[in-house]
Order: C-alpha cells, then structure tokens, then sequence
C-alpha cells in the first residue's frame, strides 16, 4: 500500500469529515522546503509536460460565483450556523428545519453560475483529454458549478446539493426539482426573525422508490460523518498517479482533504497553490499564486505554445 493510502486510512478513521486533525497529526505533514515561487513562467513549463493532473478545489473557487459558504464571522442563516444544521442530529430533532436550511441553499445554487475559474478547468480538462492527458476535479464543493461548467471527470469528497438519499432503503437521487416538494415552496428565508414552517415529517422530501415513502436527507457529508469510502479510493488512486497537482480556493484546515496535497508533494510531485492567501500548507508546495481564482487560474492553464492539437 502507497503511502498516501496507508496515511488516508489512518487518518480518516480517526477524523471525520469537517474536523481538523490534532497538531500531532499536523506535524507528521511538516515538510522542509524552500518558499513557494510564483513565477507563472516556470509554472507553465511543468503544466506543459503534465500527463496526470489533480485538481483539488474548495469555497473559493465557487466564492465569485456569489456563493454563500456560512463560514466564519456572519455566517449564519437565521440564527444558526451550519455545523449546528448540517448534522445527523439535527436533522433527527428537527427535519423540517434542515430541509428549510437545505431547500434555501438549492434554491440559491439554482440562480448562480460558473465563473472563469470553473470554466477554465472545464476547458482544460476537454483540451487535454484530446492530447491523452487527464484532469481530474476533486472538489469539497456541493453546489455543482464545476458540472455546470462542464468539467467531466469530478469528485465530490462532500457529496451534493442537488442529490439525495433515502433514510429507509438508501437510495441515492439526482434531484433537480424547485422546490424539491410543494411543502417547501417558498420556505427557507434566512433571515433571523423568520419562524420555522414546522413541516410535518410526512409532507417533507419522499423516496420515490416503489413501495418505499422514505424521508429523504441531503446527500452530502454532514459534520460527525466519515467520508464516503468509494469517493476516497478513487480519491487516492488518482493522486497517486498524478504528477501535478493544484490545489484551487482552499483553505488546507479541514481533514482529511487538507492531507491531500501535502501528501503528493511529500513524493516530489509539484503542487500549485492558487487562493486569496496563504494558508498552513503554502510553504509545503512548489507554487502559490494569490488572488481570486477567477483571475489567476485562466492564465495558467490556458493553451501552451509547446501543446500539439490534434
């Protein structure tokens, strides 16, 4: 077993997702390297030779799309904040609260669209396909906009706004309607002196599966769950074949994601950090670009002079 396998398996039966590793598990990451370059010259000379690219992305890719991320100070909706819904308790006291919660952020999703970040890993990954070479998104993202965008081969570590599973037989759904059920149309306003619509259980979200009428959840990993086991296989068997890796609007706190790229820099491979600012893993990778995203990430991986189109 590789070792970022043997790394990912330990860590993420320890942590679950939306939770950060101790600092002893932190240290085991420290690597000794020199200061990142952001020298996009040299950046584009590895892109150009890149037969296998990682692409990890998270809030800050889909932030200048208008995407509300309910992090940090004045992040809440009405008076809580998300870890206080997005949780298998909460939704067990309360369903028809995270269901409001949920449906507003559907709603929300429903109304933006990609930004240039988005569409240029959409484009370079379709460009590359053509030359034999691959790209892959691993996204901690649940709003969809890099589908929207058109990007094909897409992990999303965190599951999906616009799915949902069975709490009864477990299915798993696309699901596209707004609103999601008559109960909910027009509930979910965000603002702090809205009253719950305190919707029965029975006119909430149901499995449309024969015989079934289960309640639906969100599927998307809540805070308290571990991240779903087939996502991360096919998570590691793509960063152990990589040799570039980027890591797009991300802040690099929050395990298991944040181990990723740290770990496919360890063996050598050249990581690119592109986010508004540093964060505690910049030090670990060849390359950090600040800025918004929608505005460094084109540039970068736009056509190269060397490239054969076929």
């Amino acid at each position: 077993m590789c070792l970022f396998q043997s790394t990912a398996r330990r860590l993420v039966s320890q942590v679950h997702c939306g939770l950060k590793a101790s600092s002893s598990k932190k240290q085991k990451f420290c690597l000794e390297m020199a200061r990142p370059s952001s020298n996009m010259a040299d950046f584009r000379e590895v892109f150009a030779k890149a037969k296998h690219i990682a692409i990890i992305t998270g809030a800050g890719v889909s932030a200048e799309s208008g995407v509300p991320t309910f992090r940090g100070a004045g992040g809440f909706w009405r008076k809580w904040q998300a870890q206080e819904l997005a949780t298998p308790g909460a939704f067990a006291r309360n369903p028809s609260r995270v269901w409001e919660f949920y449906h507003y952020r559907r709603e929300v999703m429903l109304s933006k669209h990609p930004n240039p970040a988005h569409i240029a890993i959409a484009e370079c990954e379709k460009r590359l396909s053509k030359q034999g070479r691959s790209v892959v998104v691993i996204t901690q993202n649940i709003d969809e906009l890099h589908r929207k965008a058109g990007t094909r081969h897409l992990l999303e570590i965190h599951g999906s706004l616009f799915k949902t599973r069975c709490t009864s037989c477990g299915n798993v759904a696309a699901n596209y309607k707004s609103p999601i059920c008559p109960a909910l149309a027009g509930k979910g306003a965000p603002d702090p002196d809205t009253e719950d619509a305190a919707i029965p259980v029975e006119d909430l979200p149901q499995c449309e599966e024969d015989g079934c009428n289960g309640l639906l959840r969100p599927h998307v990993v809540w805070f308290g769950e571990a991240l779903d086991p087939g996502v991360l296989t096919a998570v590691e068997k793509e960063l152990d074949i990589c040799d570039l890796c980027l890591v797009v609007g991300t802040s690099s706190v929050v395990y298991p994601a944040a181990m990723f790229a740290p770990q496919v820099s360890a063996r050598g491979v050249p990581v690119a950090e592109f986010n508004m600012e540093t964060t505690p893993a910049t030090d670990r990778f060849r390359f950090h670009f600040p800025g918004p995203c929608g505005t460094t990430l084109p540039p970068a991986l736009a056509r190269h002079e060397t490239e054969i189109i076929t």
